[in-house]
């Protein structure tokens, strides 16, 4: 089982943002900080999220159950009700759908933000680097 943890940052609404994605497995763990672009802050929060499960499919990892916790309440009720109010997050939820299916179990978590420390401090970093 591996457990993913992401978070996002943003420098203004929309503005630079960075995230940071930490992976914690028998045989893998990593923390990883990657520029977003400019987004809005809900749109950084998807698209680490994303970038996480991809990540995990190019190492290959993607063959255990993955439990994967964002502290973003939009993204996982976006992912929990199968549906996206706001149209910008429509081709997020998609892009996760599609990702979904190549995981014998993925599961989605919400936890508070004081919980997600280290992949917000990635998050933080990566903002501070790339902008």
């Amino acid at each position: 089982m591996l457990r993913i943890y992401v978070d996002a940052a943003t420098k203004g609404n929309p503005g630079p943002s960075g995230g940071g994605i930490v992976i914690v497995g028998d045989a893998l763990h990593e923390q990883i900080h990657t520029f977003l672009g400019e987004c809005s802050n809900h749109e950084a929060e998807f698209k680490v999220f994303i970038n996480a499960l991809q990540l995990i499919i190019e190492k290959r990892q993607n063959n255990q159950t993955v439990l994967i916790h964002s502290d973003s309440k939009i993204v996982v009720q976006t992912i929990e009700k199968k549906h996206a109010k706001n149209p910008l997050f429509q081709p997020y939820l998609h892009t996760f759908q599609e990702l979904e299916s190549q995981f014998p179990l993925l599961l989605v978590k919400w936890l508070p933000e004081s919980q997600n420390k280290g992949a917000d401090t990635l998050a933080k970093q990566a903002l501070k680097k790339y902008s």
